[in-house]
């Protein structure tokens, strides 16, 4: 079953006969090999690491990309315009935290075009800037989509699992557009999307995840965001790595909405 980490491309699931999921996690990895030790597909991360991560209350995932403006995934929303039902958690691993920042929406813009194949970001804007976080940077070139990338969330430990409490991270290996290809074929939009996981599976995101960051480190040392959990067959399967919107593809179009919210 393609995942949406929410779900992806409801319409397509129902058709099929599909358990819609609500969201995408970190998976247990099933082989010491799968995974760099400790990872063991998902260790809890530390209070601070990831200052940007916002958790939605829809059960998606989002990165605070100004201080007012979370990116997180198209599938995650239903559509553009005044929005003031979702609430952003942010500033903690610890979703029960009493710390925890918690921001209602104003309004919502879903990547124009989106139809459930491709173009898979959207932005929510805040009723007041959250300043005492940092915000992470996007990609606004090829450069960084490659390497080891690193994910988090509080979506699913295990396929078909709970939303987590806590926030886990793993990283995760770039995985080509022609490799990535052969397990999806003409569902993966190799000019929009980024693919990485390991081939024996084990680490990966799931529900719940959707809409986060996939970032890795810059030249200059700094988090840089390549990739929004969009979808995927199943969790941490063998064969069938994690697939992103690959947010180069759409810097230009992210920064210019975000001014305009």
């Amino acid at each position: 079953m393609n995942q949406n980490r929410m779900v992806r491309a409801l319409q397509k699931l129902a058709a099929a006969g599909a358990v819609v999921l609500a969201a995408v996690s970190l998976q247990p990895t099933t082989s010491a090999s799968a995974a760099p030790a400790p990872v063991v597909g998902g260790v809890r991360a530390a209070q601070g690491e990831f200052p940007w991560m916002v958790r939605l209350s829809m059960g998606c995932g989002g990165s605070l990309i100004t201080p007012q403006v979370v990116l997180t995934a198209a599938h995650c929303v239903s559509g553009s315009g005044n929005n003031t039902s979702i609430t952003a958690t942010a500033g903690v691993v610890d979703l029960q935290s009493s710390s925890a920042i918690k921001v209602r929406s104003t309004k919502v813009l879903q990547a124009p075009g989106y139809n459930g194949k491709g173009k898979d970001w959207a932005l929510i804007k805040l009723a007041s800037p959250i300043n005492s976080l940092p915000t992470l940077k996007i990609a606004e070139t090829t450069a960084y989509n490659s390497g080891t990338f690193t994910v988090a969330g509080w979506g699913a430990a295990r396929e078909g699992g709970g939303q987590q409490r806590y926030m886990l991270k793993a990283n995760v290996p770039f995985v080509s557009d022609a490799s990535c290809q052969n397990s999806y074929g003409s569902d993966l939009v190799p000019s929009e999307e980024i693919c990485a996981g390991y081939s024996q599976g084990g680490v990966d995101t799931c529900q719940g995840d959707s809409g986060g960051p996939m970032f890795r480190k810059d030249n200059a040392g700094a988090w840089t965001q390549v990739g929004i959990v969009s979808w995927g067959e199943g969790c941490a399967r063998a064969g069938y790595p994690g697939v992103y919107t690959e947010v180069s593809t759409f810097a230009a179009a992210i920064k210019s909405a975000a001014a305009t919210l």
